[in-house]
């Protein structure tokens, strides 16, 4: 186990997911109790309570987390919810997660009852209930030191469910709705299994979902549901641990386990330059793992442009809106790939007295452009002599990137015999790509 190698939290969702169920089995795996009451005491909420105890689910010892509040009160706005996150001393990471999470349920309620985002009120979704599951849930994450988050395929229920608004689908159109994108199934069981709330959670802690990773297991904890469910034990599952490299399990170098995302594209030809270059911006600022663009021929032998997209599953849905919105274009494919990304660290090296990020994996390290290119700017020397300069100090150990062997803006490294070191990444596809795709 390395220092500084990243903490995952593994969700089995076998039996579902709801909000307490969350907060219980983070609790349960190591989460301190005491640390997360206090920051769910910060928030301006008045008459709650929270009652922690051991429970049995299908012959399984978990934790059930149960939260209790006396009276109503009026449907919260997302202004109002947002106004009690804000309010609270919470870690800045937790609060930003439980933001996310009521902007998703916002959107999708809002999409939902034809209403815009800002005029929904919150009934079930804005109760004290689900405010303190969805912060406690994101704060238990951060006591854990929880970096990534995991998901297993999400299992749902079957039949229909009492709602605000009378009889619903089960499971209920708003937890459809922020599983776009996820892979679900459906168990024959009569129960809401995945909540509104526990997708809004998974969502929000932005897990992308598949097998359990390549990790060395920490601790094992389990959250259990408010009832019994004949012949499933109602509970969930959470594994923690330190992410690990499993070359064995692709016969890659240092390559991690295969990563499901959805490949989104879309084919134009009225678009120019500026505006593929700001559609490949947007792409990236929701939440794409990559973007590019390719060049084509298209029918009527029109030059054009393949625009694409990687997303994690849970963001499928609103990287394609992005996607349409920003092309101009009438529709979109989409296909699920796997991605093989090498396990890596980042370090940090000091060139002149900046700080330069350096990605280290099997063989290689990697300068960080964006870091490269500051430097440069402030030296006034080229971006490949600070990636130069970079790459020896992490080479040697040294603490400093500045080498007094050199002759001061030689240009060496810009040599005809020395090659492009900062764009070896290969194999990527053309265009614009992000190197931690």
């Amino acid at each position: 186990m390395s220092p500084g190698a990243a903490r995952v939290a593994w969700l089995h969702c076998f039996a579902g997911i709801s909000g307490d169920m969350a907060v219980a089995s983070l609790i349960d795996v190591g989460a301190d109790e005491q640390a997360l009451r206090g920051a769910l005491a910060s928030l301006p909420l008045e008459g709650w309570s929270m009652e922690v105890s051991r429970v049995l689910r299908g012959g399984l010892s978990a934790t059930r987390a149960a939260v209790t509040a006396t009276g109503g009160g009026p449907a919260r706005t997302l202004a109002d919810v947002l106004a009690v996150l804000d309010a609270g001393e919470l870690p800045e990471r937790a609060r930003a997660r439980s933001r996310a999470a009521f902007l998703r349920l916002a959107e999708v309620e809002g999409r939902l009852h034809g209403v815009p985002t800002e005029d929904v009120h919150f009934h079930e979704l804005g109760a004290h209930d689900t405010i303190v599951d969805v912060v406690g849930a994101m704060v238990a994450l951060d006591l854990l030191g929880i970096d990534e988050v995991v998901a297993s395929p999400v299992a749902t229920g079957t039949g229909t469910i009492g709602s605000a608004h009378g009889t619903l689908p089960n499971p209920a159109p708003a937890s459809v709705a922020l599983l776009e994108g996820v892979p679900v199934y459906a168990r024959d069981v009569g129960v809401e299994l995945t909540t509104p709330t526990g997708a809004a959670i998974l969502v929000a802690a932005n897990a992308r979902f598949g097998a359990m990773p390549a990790m060395v297991v920490g601790r094992a904890g389990y959250g259990a549901g408010a009832r019994e469910i004949e012949g499933l034990p109602n509970v969930l599952q959470v594994v923690t641990g330190t992410r690990t490299s499993a070359p064995e399990a692709t016969g890659g170098r240092g390559a991690t386990a295969a990563q499901p995302l959805v490949l989104l594209e879309v084919n134009v030809d009225d678009a120019t330059g500026e505006e593929l270059a700001d559609a490949l911006a947007a792409l990236l600022d929701a939440g794409a793992a990559d973007a590019w663009t390719a060049p084509v021929l298209m029918k009527k032998g029109r030059p054009g442009s393949v625009v694409s997209a990687l997303a994690d599953l849970a963001l499928a849905a609103s990287v394609r809106e992005v996607l349409l919105a920003h092309t101009g274009s009438l529709g979109a494919r989409s296909h699920l790939v796997d991605r093989y990304a090498s396990a890596r660290r980042v370090e940090e090296v000091d060139v002149d007295g900046a700080r330069v990020r350096v990605k280290v994996t099997t063989g290689r390290a990697k300068v960080e452009h964006d870091d490269a290119a500051a430097v440069a700017r402030r030296l006034g020397v080229p971006v490949r002599e600070v990636v130069r300069r970079a790459e020896r100090a992490y080479a040697r150990g040294t603490p400093s990137g500045h080498d007094p062997g050199d002759a001061e803006g030689s240009g060496e490294a810009a040599s005809a015999g020395d090659p492009d070191r900062h764009g070896v990444d290969g194999g990527g596809p053309p265009g614009h790509a992000r190197d931690d795709a």
